[in-house]
């Protein structure tokens, strides 16, 4: 079994190049963020064709998550538990459309799109950490609960937990970047604190190894790149990896997203 997480940054905008790499890569789930297509334009039929049932989140032109499978997708459950917004109107509530769970064959997946941050200054920054901590908390009780629950909580972190992770970590210090602040590392570590594993970086090891690559400056052909997209596993997800890679092919061409597909096979 096959399971992967891919920033699309806009499903539409990259349909052909999904439709595509689902055929090429034989994926069996796909943890799709920043689809960026409200509910009613999101192109069902593209992975309907191709055999997949699909659950998607979207509410406007911003963020937007989905899951989709060919091998069974349940219990579909938009948002997590006590999920954290920016704001208090209604409005801001329902714009956050950034985590979406399903079983698929007995894996419990979370499409997960981490809040940036902005700014280490900025008020989405603490509320970027309170995001993840609640998300912490939530998935060790799932486990806590289950012992043997396969749980992959796969997506767009944001975060960037090794210096190795960026191109230039003085600079990204020297300029007070975001995804690298101690902060922000800590509430990762958090997860793997609590049991969780990366399941992907084994297989992938740096330095140079990314999964983003900003648009502007050239920065994929130079190499400059950020490794902030992650496969998080429970112990008994983490136990049937036998693989994972980064679709860095992917990130080449003409209307290619801004992140490569992160796979990961399963015993």
């Amino acid at each position: 079994m096959k399971i992967a997480t891919w920033n699309v940054n806009s499903i539409r905008a990259r349909a052909d190049r999904v439709e595509a790499w689902l055929r090429r890569s034989d994926v069996d789930v796909l943890a799709i963020q920043e689809t960026k297509a409200k509910d009613e334009n999101f192109p069902w039929e593209l992975f309907e064709n191709n055999g997949y049932e699909v659950a998607h989140f979207g509410v406007n032109q911003w963020n937007g998550v989905a899951i989709a499978s060919r091998v069974g997708l349940d219990d579909v459950e938009r948002t997590f538990p006590n999920q954290p917004t920016f704001g208090k109107t209604e409005a801001t509530v329902a714009s956050e459309a950034r985590a979406i769970g399903a079983t698929c064959n007995g894996v419990r997946v979370w499409s997960l799109y981490v809040p940036n941050g902005r700014s280490l200054d900025d008020p989405h920054m603490p509320y970027k950490l309170q995001w993840l901590d609640t998300l912490k908390d939530q998935a060790a009780g799932w486990v806590k609960e289950n012992p043997e629950l396969q749980l992959a909580l796969m997506g767009d972190w944001n975060i960037a937990p090794q210096d190795d992770d960026v191109w230039d970590i003085e600079l990204f210090r020297r300029e007070n970047h975001t995804h690298v602040s101690e902060p922000e590392r800590q509430a990762f570590r958090a997860f793997l604190d609590a049991g969780f594993a990366d399941v992907t970086r084994p297989y992938t090891p740096g330095p140079g190894v990314y999964t983003y690559w900003d648009y502007t400056q050239l920065r994929f052909p130079k190499k400059e790149g950020m490794r902030i997209d992650f496969v998080l596993g429970s112990p008994a997800l983490a136990a049937r990896v036998t693989g994972a890679s980064i679709d860095r092919e992917e990130r080449k061409g003409k209307g290619a997203s801004d992140h490569a597909p992160v796979i990961v096979e399963l015993a």
